[in-house]
């Protein structure tokens, strides 16, 4: 582990006032981590710790994650300055952003926490830290699989580094996630009994604002004002996406609205941190198309192979088409990749074979979205819920299996996991005649603690009855949550399910874990699409 500068210490030499605790503390608090030991071993050397209650420990242990994270973006530049091969370069480019995220988030943590003086603090509060935490937790296993796909030439360099960076955090949300919440816990919620259920005559839900409305281009096609338009034959502001995006103002707090006018559009697209509030408004599913082929075969990562790369915090899409055209014999291919917090799609469409929508990490929604795919072609650690939408199994290379989802939890104390509800699951017109030859699965765990859940949704008989399937014989299958409920149809039959000690059939109360209020806290910041908060 590096060793931490003294400007460090500026800020843990406080008078820590003590919660009444024995002065094993320290020892009760780091309990709740996933290896107390270590958590013991990197904070009582620091004043304080020894009286501290969660909140203060957790500020020490988010200030030692900072410290350590900054040594790290230092090693990987100086790896950087040697001699790579290509695809090595593409990995350290990865973990080079990544990294800088976690960065943003971990001191965006920090601060969070200094402005909360009192022992305990508000439940959004508590949310967001915890959000932020598992991200930061994802980043770090998504640097070091980059390099596994690539030659691994220069993966033990750092390998240690980024290990303590992740153990160092998932201190950090053990303790964070024990601090006292005052306020909103789970909700126990009917469709009736929250907003943005309904929605006016023209699409959109009764509490949007006629100015957003405009924005998100009514049904005559009329824009307002303050919209940029992209069109490639010249009649608009800007002939790519990518101009419209580096005009955007940075950090804003306002909308900045691109129109993309019908068309199909060959480059590859990336909202960058500091372009937040984005909004890109297409003229419907098939009619803007923003198309690519990276894959893993020709030398990109698969965080890197993505067509759109969002990363920026509040993107909101509507009726474009993200595509990947790589084919299944290129592997993972992603069409759309989101590193986006408070980011929602509304009838989009993400076509592509394996990893097609890259549910990276933060709070994410998609509503009334066509999702194709083969492979994994849902995967990530976000918060997601995808609703009413369409997921369709596409025909894959001889010997292959459909599996839809690969949720990548690592950490038992993340708030992540991938929830599908009200949606139609079946088969794309590739595949409808022959269905049977090609065992479809609805997800199979990628990390140890992966959830994954389907609710009140259409499971067409494409899907096997055995349901889900292993990653590689027994791993996380009695770690993973996998669940399903009150579905109906033809393939979603629960008596032939797998037996595994993680599956379960769900009572109502599991499935008010993973509704749009619960999972993602969607009722406090959905704004621009419909959505169903509760159970309907």
């Amino acid at each position: 582990m590096a060793h931490y500068k003294w400007t460090l210490m500026f800020f843990i030499i406080f008078q820590i006032k003590s919660e009444g605790l024995t002065d094993n503390s320290l020892q009760s608090a780091c309990s709740v981590t996933l290896d107390p030991q270590f958590c013991m071993s990197t904070l009582t050397s620091f004043e304080g710790s020894l009286q501290g209650g969660f909140k203060d420990l957790a500020r020490i242990a988010l200030n030692v994650s900072i410290a350590e994270v900054r040594e790290v973006i230092a090693l990987i530049s100086r790896l950087g300055q040697g001699a790579f091969n290509v695809k090595d370069l593409v990995a350290l480019q990865d973990c080079q952003e990544l990294l800088d995220i976690t960065l943003d988030t971990l001191e965006r943590s920090m601060s969070k926490m200094t402005n909360s003086n009192s022992n305990s603090w508000g439940w959004r509060q508590s949310l967001d830290v915890q959000t932020w935490l598992s991200a930061a937790i994802a980043n770090q296993a998504t640097c070091l699989e980059g390099f596994k796909e690539t030659s691994g030439s220069q993966q033990t360099t750092f390998t240690n580094s980024l290990r303590n960076v992740s153990r160092l955090q998932s201190n950090s949300l053990a303790l964070v996630k024990n601090i006292p919440v005052v306020g909103r816990h789970q909700k126990r919620h009917l469709l009736s009994d929250l907003t943005g259920e309904g929605e006016n005559n023209d699409g959109f839900p009764f509490w949007l604002s006629a100015a957003d409305r405009r924005r998100l281009l009514q049904d005559d096609g009329i824009l307002c004002d303050d919209v940029v338009t992209v069109a490639g034959d010249g009649s608009g502001n800007h002939t790519t996406i990518a101009e419209a995006l580096n005009a955007a103002p940075n950090n804003s707090l306002g909308r900045y609205v691109i129109y993309i006018k019908k068309g199909v559009y060959q480059e590859y697209v990336e909202v960058p941190s500091y372009k937040t509030n984005i909004m890109m408004v297409g003229e419907g599913i098939s009619a803007t198309v923003i198309t690519g082929r990276r894959n893993v075969v020709d030398g990109w990562t698969t965080y890197h192979s993505a067509t759109v790369a969002v990363v920026g915090v509040g993107f909101l899409a509507r009726g474009i088409t993200f595509e990947n055209t790589a084919g299944p014999e290129k592997r993972q291919a992603v069409a759309l990749r989101v590193v986006s917090d408070l980011s929602a799609f509304y009838r989009c469409s993400f076509i592509g074979y394996q990893d097609t929508l890259y549910v990276h990490s933060f709070r994410q929604f998609y509503r009334e979205c066509d999702i194709y795919g083969t492979i994994d072609f849902i995967c990530g650690d976000a918060a997601v819920v995808i609703q009413s939408c369409n997921i369709l199994a596409r025909k894959p290379m001889e010997g292959q299996d459909n599996i839809i989802t690969a949720q990548a939890r690592i950490d038992p104390n993340e708030n992540t996991g991938i929830s599908i509800q009200y949606c139609t699951v079946g088969p794309a017109t590739d595949l409808a005649s022959n269905k049977s030859l090609f065992p479809t699965y609805l997800g199979r765990p990628w990390r140890q603690y992966a959830r994954t859940v389907y609710i009140k949704s259409y499971i067409d008989d494409v899907v096997s009855p055995a349901g889900w399937a292993e990653w590689m014989g027994d791993f996380a299958l009695s770690t993973l949550y996998f669940g399903e409920y009150l579905n109906n149809g033809p393939g979603a039959g629960t008596s032939e399910r797998v037996k595994w000690p993680g599956y379960h059939v769900m009572s109502f109360s599991d499935a008010l874990v993973f509704t749009v209020a619960n999972l993602i806290a969607g009722d406090t910041w959905l704004d621009s699409v419909p959505f169903i908060g509760g159970i309907a």
